[in-house]
């Protein structure tokens, strides 16, 4: 009776295999992403929800998580605890060649899989307020962003060269903790480097009236731009925020997916197929504005590292890799 009932067991496990396809055996990849309120973030939860759909029975799995923002995504790629993620272009190729700072480790495990958007540096103060330029802001409380973020490392990298990174009182805050301490009258100013218009700065101007600073003149002015190259101007137009009626010179880096060698080939090609589709793309722009500079013509764009191998095909089948 044991034995029967041992063999039903085995027989029932089998066909519940047989049945369940690819599914049983279902690669579940993990997708860092960025703070709660970020870009990052919006960029990891919409392909977790597009693939859910549109590769059910694929095999493949993806799961987005929160993280500090992109300098601790490319240390989770590199040690293969998370397997996709944002980063942004510049950190990427410091990460790559052991220029981080304080950290000389080469991170060659972190492989391109296509251009998001730009993201440039928004600094936000009251409009009422007399910081001008981004040199006022000594002695004042600054939201920076999340520690281990690449918003953080910007900031700092960008104040540092101005020479002001010591003598201002530096908060580490994601952006959502930033703005609502900005309205609660904590913070003089907060810094995102994100696509625009991004939630957080968006919240913070429908409860106080503010206004950008033109950080774009301030680093021409240091040759900022000749010592970083991946660098690049933006301007964000006239009323992409409540009050700020006049367009806001900035800069900007490239903002990228990235992935881990432990994807395969074969599974990087399926994700990038299903989100350049042209429902995916639909998609990625209903989930945020800042997805409208997702396109074919623009996948490669601002990657200066290697690519993953399934990358490499798709962009070469598309004609964009020669």
């Amino acid at each position: 009776m044991k034995k029967r009932l041992v063999f039903l067991c085995v027989v029932m496990t089998a066909m519940a295999l047989c049945l369940g396809g690819s599914t049983a055996f279902a690669k579940m990849y993990k997708f860092s992403g960025g703070p709660s309120g970020g870009t990052f973030q919006y960029y990891a939860s919409a392909i977790t929800s597009l693939t859910k759909d549109s590769l059910k029975g694929s095999g493949i799995k993806v799961l987005a998580s929160s993280s500090g923002g992109s300098i601790e995504n490319i240390r989770l790629i590199n040690a293969n605890r998370a397997q996709m993620a944002v980063a942004y272009s510049g950190h990427v190729f410091q990460a790559r060649n052991g220029k981080l700072k304080n950290d000389d480790r080469k991170y060659e495990n972190v492989l391109a899989m296509c251009y998001f958007y730009g993201a440039p540096a928004q600094l936000v103060v009251r409009a009422d307020s007399d910081i001008k330029k981004t040199t006022d802001l000594q002695g004042k409380r600054v939201g920076v962003g999340n520690a281990g973020s690449g918003a953080a490392a910007n900031c700092e990298l960008f104040f540092t060269e101005l020479g002001i990174w010591e003598n201002v009182d530096r908060r580490f805050q994601g952006y959502r903790a930033a703005a609502d301490a900005f309205k609660n009258k904590q913070l003089d100013a907060f810094w995102v480097f994100v696509g625009y218009p991004n939630a957080s700065v968006i919240e913070a101007a429908l409860q106080t009236d503010i206004r950008l600073i033109d950080v774009y003149k301030d680093a021409e002015e240091i040759g900022m731009f000749k010592k970083y190259p991946y660098f690049s101007k933006v301007v964000i137009p006239a009323g992409t925020y409540k009050g700020v009626d006049e367009p806001t010179n900035t800069f900007q880096d490239s903002s990228l997916w990235v992935a881990s060698p432990s994807l395969t080939e074969e599974d990087a090609y399926k994700l990038l197929s299903t989100v350049f589709s042209d429902e995916g793309l639909k998609f990625m722009v209903e989930t945020h504005k800042s997805a409208k500079a997702m396109s074919i013509e623009n996948g490669i764009k601002g990657i200066i590292t290697p690519l993953h191998p399934g990358a490499e095909k798709f962009w070469r089948e598309k004609g964009v890799l020669k």
